[in-house]
C-alpha cells in the first residue's frame, strides 16, 4: 500500500509536467490566433480606405469566405468587422501592445463592446491577465461596474481611511455588489454568512482571486473566553491572515475594537512568523465615512470599512459619480 501511495506521488508529478505542456500550447495557439486577427484587421482597415466603398469591400470579402471557405467560422461581415475594429483600437497605444495576445477572442470582444474608455478597456485587460478570469468571469465584473467602483474607492480620502487603505495594499473595494447571493434585503447576518459560503466561488471572484477561504465561525481564545471570526481568508498578495466582519445594518464605533481583538488574536495565535499582520474587513449595509473617520483614527490594526449591496449598482449613477469626482480632482490640480 506505501509503495502505491509514493508511486502515485511519483506520477503526478509526470500529470503536472503534462499539464504545463497543454498550458502553455494553449496560450501558444491563443497568441497566434489574436495576432491572426489583428493582422486581418489592419489588412480591411487599409484596404478599405483605398477603396472607393469600404464597406463594400468587407461584404465582398465575407461573401469570399462564405463562397470558398465555409468550414473557417468567425469570417463573416460582422466577424471581419470586429477585426478591423479591434485593430484600429488599439494601434496606436502601446501600453496594450503586451496585454492583447494574452487575453482570449471571446473577452476582448466583451471589452471593446463593453468599454468606453481606452482607460477602461486596459483596466479589465490587466484584470483578465491578473486574474485569469473567463468569459462569464469578465461579464460578471464588467455588469458589476467593478471599474466605476475600483475608481471611486481611489477618491480624495481622510487621514484614518487613507491610511487604513495604504496599510492594507489598497486591494480593498468601498463597495461589493452581493447580487449572486439572491437573499431578501432584509436578511439576516447568519443568513447572510451562510449564503456566502454556499456562493463562496463568486464572492471571491467580487473580493479578488488572490484571496483564499480558510473558514467561517473561526475560533479565537481570548484569556477564558471563545470569539468567532465570520470569515476568515489569507491574501496571498498581502502575505496576511484577513478577517471579515459581516454586518446588516449601518457601521458603528464599537465594531472597530471588536475586530481589533480579533486581529491581536489572530497575530498572536494563527499568524505565522514569515507573514503580515493580520487585516480586518467589516463588511456592512452602510455607513457613515465621517463615523467612519473618527472610529479609524485611533485603531492600531489595519482595518477597513466596506458597503455591501445585494443587488447591482446603477452603472450610469456610478459612472456620473465618476465623472464628477475626476472633475472634482482636476478642479484641485488646476488651484494648486
Amino acid at each position: 500500500m506505501k509503495d502505491i501511495v509514493s508511486h502515485g506521488e511519483q506520477f503526478q508529478k509526470i500529470i503536472t509536467i503534462i499539464e504545463s505542456a497543454k498550458d502553455r500550447a494553449y496560450r501558444k495557439v491563443n497568441e497566434e490566433l489574436i495576432l491572426m486577427y489583428r493582422d486581418i484587421g489592419e489588412y480591411i482597415s487599409r484596404e478599405s480606405k483605398n477603396a472607393e466603398y469600404g464597406d463594400a469591400f468587407v461584404e465582398r470579402l465575407a461573401n469570399f469566405f462564405s463562397e470558398n471557405y465555409p468550414e473557417l467560422k468567425g469570417f463573416n461581415r460582422r466577424g471581419l468587422y470586429r477585426m478591423k475594429q479591434f485593430y484600429e483600437m488599439y494601434k496606436d497605444e502601446e501600453k496594450v501592445s503586451p496585454l492583447v495576445t494574452q487575453l482570449s477572442w471571446t473577452n476582448h470582444l466583451k471589452i471593446m463592446s463593453a468599454c468606453k474608455t481606452m482607460e477602461e478597456r486596459i483596466f479589465y485587460m490587466n484584470m483578465c491577465v491578473k486574474e485569469r478570469l473567463s468569459k462569464r468571469e469578465l461579464e460578471r465584473q464588467i455588469d458589476s461596474s467593478y471599474f466605476e467602483r475600483y475608481m471611486l474607492s481611489q477618491k480624495t480620502l481622510t487621514p484614518a481611511i487613507a491610511e487604513s487603505k495604504r496599510a492594507t495594499g489598497n486591494v480593498f473595494l468601498d463597495n461589493y455588489v452581493l447580487d449572486f447571493l439572491d437573499v431578501p434585503e432584509t436578511v439576516s447576518e447568519r443568513d447572510l454568512q451562510k449564503s456566502i459560503i454556499r456562493n463562496l466561488k463568486d464572492f471571491i471572484l467580487e473580493i479578488g482571486k488572490d484571496f483564499t477561504f480558510i473558514g467561517e465561525e473561526y475560533r479565537v481564545q481570548v484569556g477564558k473566553h471563545d470569539y468567532y471570526i465570520d470569515l476568515l481568508f489569507y491574501h496571498r498578495g498581502l502575505s496576511c491572515l484577513v478577517a471579515f466582519e459581516l454586518k446588516i445594518g449601518e457601521f458603528k464605533p464599537e465594531y472597530v475594537g471588536k475586530i481589533n481583538l480579533y486581529l491581536e488574536a489572530l497575530d498572536r495565535e494563527v499568524k505565522k512568523e514569515n507573514e503580515n499582520p493580520s487585516v480586518g474587513v467589516i463588511l456592512c449595509a452602510s455607513k457613515d465615512d465621517e463615523v467612519v473617520e473618527f472610529a479609524l483614527s485611533r485603531s492600531l490594526s489595519p482595518t477597513m470599512v466596506s458597503e455591501y449591496n445585494l443587488k447591482l449598482i446603477d452603472k450610469s449613477l456610478l459612472q456620473r459619480k465618476l465623472k464628477e469626482y475626476i472633475e472634482l480632482a482636476e478642479a484641485d490640480l488646476e488651484e494648486n
